[in-house]
């Protein structure tokens, strides 16, 4: 397959993390996503490789792209910071589990959309969120996750927790 979607969500309050990805191919339409989100930058929305320290990328290759506006320093702080950490963390520990296959971390890009909201305050939660749900967001999309039968099954109960009624 040349392009795998996942998505999750974890925590709550203003430090809730939403994870959206596409994992695929260097040569296909996700590596192609990945150039643009590195080489198209807009103010407020700074795209940046998830890296566990400065001089320690990930493998497969991953680009955080932010899903609100950044305003101000100390969201900066948190994107480049906790953020920043635990998405690269959650996709080394996918890699190391086998939930990605080591053999192509090389040859695959991640594109992660990253949410942080602009009242978030507490950056072990972030850190903590956003890592479960990228991890999360991983296996899903590398298992295949929800299902069509899955999701047919699901719906009728299901309640989007930001829906507002």
């Amino acid at each position: 397959m040349s392009m795998h979607i996942g998505e999750a969500l974890a925590g709550d309050g203003n430090e809730v993390a939403h994870i959206d990805l596409l994992i695929g191919s260097k040569d296909g339409p996700v590596g192609v996503a990945f150039a643009n989100a590195l080489a198209r930058q807009s103010q407020g929305h700074t795209n940046l490789l998830a890296v566990i320290a400065p001089n320690l990328a990930v493998k497969p290759s991953t680009v955080m792209v932010t899903k609100v506006t950044i305003d101000g320093m100390r969201q900066v702080a948190q994107i480049f910071g906790p953020a920043q950490e635990a998405v690269a963390r959650a996709v080394a520990d996918s890699v190391e589990e086998g939930i990605i296959p080591k053999d192509q971390a090389e040859d695959l890009v991640i594109v992660c959309g990253v949410f942080i909201h602009p009242a978030a305050e507490d950056n072990k939660k972030i850190y903590d969120y956003n890592y479960e749900a990228t991890k999360e967001s991983i296996a899903n999309a590398m298992g295949g996750k929800p299902s069509a039968d899955d999701m047919i099954a699901g719906k009728a109960d299901a309640a989007h927790p930001f829906r507002g009624f």
